[in-house]
This record gives C-alpha cells, structure tokens and sequence, in this order.
C-alpha cells in the first residue's frame, strides 16, 4: 500500500464530517474506546492538553505547542481539519506525519475499520494517540473537533482542560441554545483536572461552574486573570501589553498570529501556561515571548489573518461561523485599503443569512465553493448575497475567483478570502 492508496482509502472507505457533515458525526465514544483498546490504549501513555471551543480553539493550540516546543519538551499536536496536505493533523515539534507511519497505520487497523465502521474522525484520533506514543512526546496538544463530551477526543485525562469561547455553530448537533452548547463543550472537564475558559459570558458562565463544582475541577475565567491593556498592530504583528487583574505592571508580547481576535487567545495561553507552570513544567517568560513571535514557522500553522501577497494585499482566514466572521469584520475595520474584495464559499449547514448579514456591504464579492460536497453553490450563495444587499459575480472554482479578485483590485485595495477552511485550503496563490 502506497501513502496516497492510504489516504485514498480514508477519504473514501469512512464518512467524514468535512464531506458529508451530520451523517458522519458519531453520538458516543464506543468506537474510539475500542479502537484505542485494539491499538494497547495509547491515550494512557502521554500527557496532554486538551482544547475545546466554537473559535480560536486552533489558534490556541498551535501557540501552546509552539511555547512547549521553545522550553525544550517534545510537544505533539493534533488538529483538525487539515488545509492542504492530511500530515497537517499531526505533528511532533512542527514536522507533519511520517507517511510511512500511516500507511503502516491503516494496513494495521483495517480489521478494526471493517468490523466497527468508524467514522474518518475516529480513526484520524486514533492515529494521532498512537503516533505521539510511538514518538515518545512528553506532552500533546489535543484539538477536539466539533463537541466535547462526545468528541472523538475526550478519552484523554489532560494536565489542563481548555474552552476558548461558545458561540453559535453546530447547532443541529450541539444544542440550539448557548448554554445547550456550553454543556456539550463542558464535557471535556474531568475530576480535579484544571479547567481554563478564555472568554466569560452571562450565558454560559452557570454551566461551567455547575460542571466544575461536580466534577471537582479547579475552574479559572483567563479573561477575569489577566487583560490586555493595550495592543496595536503593526507590520502584520500584534503586540500585546498584558496586565494581571488589579496590576498596573505591563509584559509585552509579540504575536505572528496578527488578527485582532488573537487577544483573546493570547490571554487563554497565558493562563495555560501558568497551570503547566503550577503542574511543574519548566516554562520561562522568555519561552513564551520567543515562542508567540513564532508560532507560524514554529507550528506551521495557516490561515488565521495570513497574508500571502502585497499591493494588492491578499488575507486569507479560515473563520467561517457567526462568531468567526464577527472577529473577521472586525479586522477589517483596523486595516488599511483602498477598496476590499472578498472571495467567499460557505458550506450548506452554515446559517447563511446569519453570516452574510455581517458582512460589509460596500465590498466587492466573488462567490464561489470549495470542491466538497457540503459546499453551497456559488451561484445559490450569490443569490442569498445580493438579496441582503451584496453584489458580485458567481465562480465555479476558488483560484478563478482569487484571479479574478487580483485582475480587478488596485495595488492598494485589500483582496480577502474567507467563509471556509475548504475555500482557504484552495487557494494557490
């Protein structure tokens, strides 16, 4: 079996949420629990953080892997869903997957595949758990998917538990409710393990607390720890000056990672960080501010307010939910341009007019779809656009509508693309 009959065969032979969405979502952990048992239970032998949320929860990742990796410990990551190339998902220190590792993976799991049907997911996790045992990481970073409690994911026990945010996404699978979908998140909370939520909301707030005090989990709001005085962003940077609640003392921070909304997720990593600290990890200021500047060549990680091209500029950011694309509309407001164009896909299970309602109705739009099936067609999301207000041309295919996008854009305009992971995964600028 080569690595590409390897991947061939995960794509195609188990359902997989990125192609066919709800159907592929499984409501228990059965089939991780036996796949880890057929595999000896690697989710036993490493230590882990484990990291939940609507947004920001990818951003988040990648930065504790990068301050992990920069204090010298081996550090794992698993995320999801990759952008361009499967290997994404997991990585040791940065470098992707073997593809020896998962051709020799899947030939060795097929029984299990055949007997129990598990979804694509399911078998990615497993696969991640066992290459972390095989590399001999001292600690990962895990990523659920979409949940929590029923998160393929959550048969780990972690060193600290993460929920970035709650907001609106999922909601057929999840709840209808913000508190509906905190309970689900809430899941990934475990006796005495300390739980860390990056933003605090009325909402939401009693389920997290409700949860911590029945499990016995130590519960800390990051955003009631720590604020951010003041930030600027500059050279496609972010520098962050952090306070402690009720200090005047400032530390400034320099982040790759240059959108807006990555304050928030720098004041949940600080708060990781300093349960890893208490936990006994030896973690200096030094080794997270080398490490934030950084996290892109560190960690490799694409697509959150990434600029790929100059005059004009092109961004490209995988937000694509409610909350997403708020913290999106946001950034624009502090960039500089001429005029802006956006090249947008979205999948079916989006609220569509939720989405488009926030977006600014003074661009230029190039609608198109990414090549999955979940895709909605461009010419149905230009229709549902130009209904509330939005005008441009539909595009059967991502990299036409970009060309088209730099074709027509002045060397001062701003081009973003946006709306998917799968439209951003596209591009190839």
């Amino acid at each position: 079996m080569t690595y590409e009959q390897a991947t061939n065969y995960l794509f195609t032979r188990l359902p997989m949420f990125s192609r066919i969405g709800a159907a592929a979502y499984k409501k228990d952990l059965t089939n991780t629990i036996q796949l880890c048992e057929y595999l000896g239970n690697p989710q036993t032998k490493f230590k882990s953080i484990h990291i939940a949320g609507t947004n920001g929860k990818g951003s988040t990742s990648h930065m504790l892997a990068a301050v992990l990796q920069t204090a010298g410990y081996k550090t794992g990551l698993y995320t999801s869903p990759h952008l361009r190339d499967f290997r994404e998902r997991f990585r040791v220190n940065g470098e992707m997957i073997d593809k020896q590792f998962v051709v020799d993976f899947v030939q060795r799991i097929q029984p299990v595949i055949d007997e129990i049907e598990p979804s694509f997911f399911e078998i990615t996790v497993a696969m991640a758990f066992e290459y972390f045992v095989h590399e001999q990481v001292d600690i990962a970073v895990i990523e659920t998917g979409l949940g929590g409690r029923l998160d393929s994911t959550n048969v780990i026990t972690p060193e600290v538990a993460v929920i970035t945010n709650i907001g609106w996404d999922h909601m057929n699978l999840l709840g209808d409710s913000l508190p509906a979908i905190a309970l689900e998140k809430a899941g990934i909370i475990k006796p005495q393990v300390p739980i860390v939520i990056g933003e605090t909301a009325p909402e939401t707030r009693p389920v997290f607390e409700k949860v911590a005090q029945e499990k016995q989990a130590p519960l800390f709001f990051a955003d009631k720890q720590r604020y951010v005085a003041e930030w600027k962003y500059e050279h496609h940077q972010l520098i962050l000056q952090v306070s402690e609640s009720g200090s005047d003392e400032r530390t400034t921070y320099q982040l790759d990672l240059p959108g807006y909304y990555q304050t928030k997720n720098g004041i949940t990593v600080l708060e990781v960080i300093y349960h890893l600290q208490k936990a006994g990890f030896k973690i200096t200021e030094d080794h997270v501010q080398k490490a934030l500047r950084q996290v892109k060549k560190l960690t490799g990680l694409h697509g959150r307010w990434e600029v790929i091209h100059a005059n004009p500029v092109v961004v490209l950011d995988v937000g694509h939910n409610e909350d997403g694309i708020k913290q999106i509309t946001a950034q624009i407001e502090l960039s500089d341009y001429q005029h802006l164009h956006i090249v947008i896909g979205l999948v079916k299970d989006k609220e569509i007019e939720k989405v488009l309602a926030l977006l600014p109705k003074e661009a230029t739009y190039y609608f198109t779809r990414a090549q999955i099936p979940r895709a909605l067609p461009e010419t149905e999301l230009a229709a549902r656009a130009q209904a509330i207000g939005l005008s441009g041309q539909a595009y059967g295919d991502v990299n036409t509508a970009v060309q088209q996008a730099m074709h027509k854009a002045g060397k001062n305009d701003m081009i973003l693309v946006c709306g998917s992971v799968f439209v951003v995964g596209e591009v190839s600028l």
